[in-house]
């Protein structure tokens, strides 16, 4: 028997390697799924401490395409952002990793897969999920969930054995996507107070340059494809604009909303690249989409969240959802003009090849060639037909 671990070397993860391996007396495997976040410097630590944890090997792979074709632009043709605020930083992930784990454990021969989620969180129901669909023959071990075992528990059986454990990891759940980074620590567990600026991945707004930053984002179908009149792919767009973001402290806010388990969670979070784009993406939509186009995805794109954010990903309306995000988006193509300023993300302009906003045939409240006085108030008349009907009928029932 052997044992393959997602491993992304922090204290859950780094946990599991000994504790099975001491549990079930058999070799266990780790996998790095890389979507975003992980340096090469971060990359080679994460080996070493797989290597320091007995790991029997390790693998990192990169899937960070993945993660962007599977859900990402889904998030940003359907600019989606839960409780209008949150761009699911890392939930989505879990599939990709989950998808990925399965595929090593096959290719290793491996029948028995395990993931270091707590018993309270999402991710224990992502991460089955998406296990179950695309690995059902597998055995999922949860050790951490399977024991109840607190952070505290956790890190000190690793100090009993010798193993390093940063004091930060006990303080603060910190994990970090292409997608931005969510932060949960003893602050989150309430609603009355804030995180300290030393749990942020970076520096306050009052700490951010004083220089504005001008940005011109390509869009192309919707898709992100250039920044400041460089062609480059949607990943490369997205670490881009994650690391000026972080240095101007962009897209740094905490969540409230409801869990999968159905109790309310709170969570810090920093995702510059979403900030920037999904209010950029929105604003070449209205210049290039009809008014019911944008209504109809307004709905949709939160129901596509919602579902992608409960663990929903395998769902065949998800498909049906992301085919109409798809035809929606065949003029979404232009570029759009975005002020970066002390945590502040402001759009500027935007133009497109299929723009709407035609000033040839007509200028709002101004001018026009499309029609004359007499057509607009026939107009004004019949468009107010049922208001003034209703209107009418009310008046007299109440006199």
């Amino acid at each position: 028997m052997s044992i393959i671990v997602a491993f992304s070397g922090g204290l859950d993860t780094s946990f599991c390697v000994p504790f099975l391996r001491e549990e079930h007396g058999c070799d266990v495997h780790t996998v790095t799924v890389n979507t975003g976040g992980i340096s090469e410097r971060e990359a080679l630590e994460i080996a070493a401490r797989a290597e320091e944890l007995g790991a029997a090997s390790h693998h990192i792979i990169d899937a960070r395409s993945d993660l962007f074709e599977r859900s990402l632009q889904y998030l940003i043709k359907g600019n989606v952002l839960r409780g209008y605020l949150y761009p699911l930083c890392v939930g989505p992930d879990r599939v990709v990793q989950a998808a990925t784990l399965v595929e090593k454990a096959r290719e290793m021969g491996i029948k028995t897969v395990a993931h270091g989620s707590t018993g309270a969180g999402n991710d224990q129901i992502r991460f089955d999920v998406a296990l179950s669909v695309l690995g059902g023959d597998l055995e999922i071990l949860t050790p951490i969930r399977a024991g109840n075992l607190s952070r505290e528990y956790t890190s000190g059986w690793l100090r009993e054995r010798g193993y390093a454990v940063d004091a930060a990891t006990t303080t603060y759940s910190i994990n970090t996507g292409l997608w931005g980074t969510t932060v949960g620590g003893k602050e989150t567990l309430g609603t009355s107070v804030s995180l300290p600026d030393e749990a942020w991945p970076s520096p306050s707004p009052m700490e951010a340059p004083d220089e504005e930053v001008l940005l011109d984002i390509a869009f192309e179908k919707g898709v992100p494809v250039g920044l400041n009149g460089t062609a480059m792919d949607p990943v490369s767009v997205i670490e881009a604009l994650n690391a000026l973001g972080e240095e101007h402290a962009i897209g740094r806010a905490i969540h409230v909303g409801d869990t999968i388990l159905g109790i309310k969670g709170r969570v810090g979070f920093q995702a510059p690249a979403a900030a920037i784009l999904i209010p950029a993406h929105r604003e070449l939509e209205k210049i290039v989409l009809s008014r019911w186009q944008q209504y109809h995805k307004a709905q949709l794109g939160d129901f596509y969240g919602m579902l992608l954010h409960e663990a929903q990903y395998f769902d065949p309306v998800m498909r049906d959802i992301e085919a109409l995000f798809d035809s929606s988006q065949e003029t979404v193509t232009g570029t759009v003009h975005v002020t970066l300023y002390k945590g502040s993300v402001s759009i500027t302009g935007c133009s497109s090849p299929f723009s709407l906003f035609n000033t040839g045939v007509a200028t709002y409240g101004e001018q026009n060639d499309l029609w004359d006085g007499r057509d607009a108030r026939g107009f004004a008349r019949i468009l107010g037909v049922q208001s003034l009907l209703t209107h009418g009928v009310r008046a007299n029932q109440e006199a």
